[in-house]
C-alpha cells in the first residue's frame, strides 16, 4: 500500500520539482552569476582598481568613512562605474523582458521592441534636440517623448486599418511604415545639421552607449521601468494562455484586445525609458529571449525573470567590453550587432522550432 502511494504521488513530485525547485535553482544561479558580473566590472576599465581596494572602499562608503577614501577610488567606483553598471544592468534587463513580450504577444520569434517604431521615434527625438543644442536631460526627455509618440500613432493607425480590430499583421506592417518615416526624418536632421559638431553628436548618439550615464539616469529610468514591469510580470501566465490562440484564449475568458494593448503599452514604456538614456542599442531585446528560452522554457511565468537576468548580465557584460577593449570606448550598438547577427543567423541556420 506504501509502495503504491509513492507511485500515485511520484508526478505531483515531478511536477512541483520541474513548476518550483528547478526554475528556482536556475535564478539563484543567474543571481550568483549577476553578482559576481557587477562585482567584476567594478574593477575594470582603464584605471585598474583590485577587489581588495574595492571591497574596502565599499566598507569605508557604507560605514560613514568616506573622507578615508581615496579621492581618485571614491569618484571612479561610485561617481562613474557603480552608476554606469547599475543603468546597464537596468536596461538590458527591460530590453530583454520588452522583447520576450512582444515575442508573446505577436507570437512570432522574430519581433523585437522596436517593431512598432518606439526606437526610430527615440532616435528623431534626440536628434531634434541635439540640433537646438539641449542638454543631456532634454534630449533624454525628447527620445522619451517621440517613441511614445511614434509607437501610438502606429497603434492609431493599425486600429484604422484593421477597422476596430488587433490584427496583428496591421500592426507589424504599420510599425514598418512608421519606423521608415522616422528613419527618414533623422536623415533629415542629419542632412541639415552642422557637420563640424552636431552630425558627429547625433551620429555617436544613434550608435548607443553609456558613456554619459550617471546617478541621476538611475532615477529617471527606475519608475517608468517600473511601470513598465510590473504589470508585465504579473500578466505572465495570461500570456501563455495567450499563446493558445485568440479562440482559445477567448473561450477562457481572456480579453484579447485589452492584454495586447496592455502588453504594448508597457513593453513600449520598458523600450523608450531605455532608448531614451543609452540610445539606438539592438538585438538585446531579439536574442536574449531567445538564450533565456533555451534555459528554463517558453513559460512566460519563468521566461520573463530569466530574461531580465539574463539581458542585464549580457548588457554589463557587452559594456565592459566596449568601454575595456580599445583607449577609446566602442559604441555599443556595434558590439551588440557583431554578437546578436551571428547567434540569430545561428538560430535560422538551426531552424529551431516550437518556441512557444
Amino acid at each position: 500500500m506504501a509502495d503504491y502511494e509513492l507511485v500515485a504521488h511520484t508526478p505531483k513530485i515531478a511536477e512541483v520539482r520541474d513548476h518550483y525547485i528547478a526554475p528556482l535553482s536556475t535564478m539563484t544561479l543567474l543571481v550568483i552569476i549577476f553578482a559576481t558580473v557587477l562585482v567584476a566590472s567594478c574593477t575594470f576599465g582603464q584605471f585598474g582598481i583590485s577587489f581588495t581596494t574595492l571591497l574596502h572602499s565599499i566598507v569605508l562608503k557604507l560605514t560613514g568613512n568616506c573622507d578615508q577614501i581615496a579621492h581618485a577610488v571614491d569618484t571612479v567606483i561610485f561617481k562613474i562605474r557603480l552608476p554606469r553598471i547599475a543603468v546597464a544592468s537596468i536596461i538590458g534587463g527591460a530590453m530583454a523582458l520588452a522583447g520576450a513580450s512582444y515575442q508573446g504577444t505577436f507570437k512570432n520569434p522574430m519581433v523585437s521592441p522596436d517593431i512598432l517604431g518606439a526606437s526610430a521615434g527615440a532616435g528623431f527625438g534626440a536628434a531634434i534636440a541635439i540640433l537646438f543644442s539641449f542638454n543631456m536631460f532634454f534630449i533624454q526627455v525628447s527620445a522619451f517623448a517621440l517613441s511614445l509618440i511614434a509607437v501610438s500613432l502606429t497603434l492609431l493607425v493599425s486600429r484604422i486599418i484593421a477597422k476596430g480590430s488587433t490584427a496583428i499583421i496591421a500592426m507589424i506592417l504599420t510599425g514598418m511604415i512608421v519606423t521608415s518615416l522616422f528613419s527618414a526624418l533623422i536623415s533629415i536632421i542629419k542632412y541639415v545639421a552642422d557637420p563640424e559638431s552636431k552630425l558627429p553628436e547625433i551620429t555617436f548618439w544613434l550608435m548607443g552607449g553609456l558613456g554619459s550615464a550617471n546617478a541621476g539616469d538611475v532615477l529617471f529610468l527606475l519608475p517608468a521601468i517600473t511601470l513598465g514591469a510590473v504589470p508585465l510580470l504579473l500578466v505572465s501566465w495570461r500570456m501563455n494562455i495567450l499563446s493558445l490562440g485568440d479562440d482559445e484564449a477567448e473561450s477562457l475568458g481572456i480579453d484579447i484586445m485589452r492584454l495586447r494593448l496592455l502588453v504594448i503599452a508597457c513593453s513600449t514604456l520598458l523600450t523608450a525609458s531605455c532608448v531614451s538614456i543609452c540610445g539606438l542599442v539592438g538585438w538585446v531585446g531579439l536574442i536574449i529571449p531567445h538564450i533565456s528560452r533555451l534555459i528554463v522554457g517558453p513559460d512566460f511565468h519563468k521566461l520573463l525573470p530569466v530574461s531580465i537576468l539574463v539581458g542585464a548580465i549580457f548588457l554589463v557584460i557587452v559594456d565592459d567590453v566596449a568601454r575595456c577593449l580599445f583607449s577609446v570606448e566602442i559604441p555599443l550598438g556595434i558590439i551588440t550587432s557583431i554578437i546578436g547577427a551571428p547567434f540569430f543567423m545561428y538560430m535560422l541556420i538551426k531552424g529551431k522550432k516550437g518556441w512557444i
